[in-house]
């Protein structure tokens, strides 16, 4: 479901365009909203959310809420509210359009499944209008300023915070919580999910202060070297499990781009302990690592490289939220720890 601008034609590019799928499940509208677990907080409402495109006032609590944000969906089941439809998910996703830490918590509420909305070339607006919302949450996304004004014809709209695709999963949280009237548990939620991470640091030593690179290398195109700037939330997993940009990274991180890419010839300055990329077969790594420019990347040069196969882990990591980072911890961590040895 992620529309952001291609920067480059890479397969790799998957992750980041690789939310974005095909129509499942049904768009009618339903005749009540879905049944929460949890309770908004005494006197939450009204509230009023600042974001990108102004301010959105909220009266009462939202009995329906759509999704057309990356994220928000498993913000709200992680606050024991479910949406009345969600975008789906093809890379990394299961055949269903959905993952394996949505699946789980929603079957944990005893909840159904939402309507799954197409979102590949465009949000649907007319498919979210059938499902009668009284919200719309877009936290962390890449709507322009014409789909929010479209949007919020049907029902208020909560937007980014400031730039498109560069809001922490902690932002998100509290503005889903702001938004649904549970401050209280989205406090709670996020201190659980942070303490996560600590245990992660106590477990890792091997990681702590590690310099890293996530890249988006493609066998297609050995040309340039592409990778994830601080602006995007897949270099905050690693940072929140102790390890830290790469200087380059650093170095080529501009607001509100959550993208760079250097030329290969640049290889060798790209000094940093780990390197992850995504990868479309295994024999990718060893194409990497064989090629004359990209071979002379330092971590690839020792042995540190990651190119991982494993879209789900790399979903899990790449799109942290409280759902996906206990996912993330279990099948995308040990990689690292690996790399790092050298396997």
């Amino acid at each position: 479901m992620i529309r952001r601008p291609v920067l480059i034609a890479v397969s790799t590019a998957l992750a980041v365009s690789g939310l974005a799928a095909c129509s499942t499940g049904s768009t009618d509208s339903a005749d009540s909203g879905q049944e929460s677990t949890s309770k908004a907080d005494s006197g939450a409402f009204p509230v009023t959310i600042e974001h990108a495109f102004g301010e959105t006032k909220i009266e009462e609590e939202p009995k329906r809420i759509s999704v057309v944000g990356v994220n928000d969906a498993d913000m709200l089941l992680s606050l024991g509210v479910v949406p009345v439809s969600i975008p789906k998910v093809t890379w990394g996703g299961d055949e269903d359009g959905t993952t394996p830490w949505f699946d789980e918590k929603l079957e944990e509420l005893d909840a159904d499944m939402p309507a799954i909305l197409d979102q590949t070339d465009a949000i649907p607006v007319d498919e979210v209008a059938k499902q009668t919302p009284d919200l719309i949450l877009a936290t962390y996304s890449g709507i322009t300023e014409e789909e929010y004004k479209k949007l919020s014809e049907i029902a208020p709209v909560v937007a980014y915070p400031d730039q498109p695709w560069a809001t922490a999963w902690e932002d998100s949280l509290d503005m889903v919580g702001k938004a649904t009237g549970r401050n209280e548990l989205a406090d709670e939620v996020e201190a659980d999910t942070q303490k996560l991470y600590e245990d992660v640091k106590k477990d890792t030593p091997e990681i702590q202060g590690k310099t890293f690179v996530w890249a988006a290398l493609s066998t297609a195109d050995l040309s340039q070297i592409p990778f994830y700037t601080t602006e995007d939330a897949r270099p905050d997993f690693l940072s929140d499990l102790g390890m830290k940009n790469a200087p380059v990274v650093e170095e080529n991180t501009k607001k509100g781009e959550f993208f760079a890419q250097v030329s290969a010839e640049r290889a060798s300055e790209l000094e940093s302990d780990f390197l992850f990329t995504y990868a479309v077969e295994d024999a990718d790594a060893e194409t990497y690592a064989k090629d004359k420019l990209i071979g002379q990347i330092p971590a690839i040069k020792a042995g540190h490289m990651w190119a991982s196969t494993d879209n789900v882990a790399s979903l899990a990591a790449g799109t942290p939220t409280p759902l996906s980072v206990p996912y993330a911890i279990d099948e995308f961590v040990p990689g690292i720890v690996k790399a790092l040895e050298g396997q």
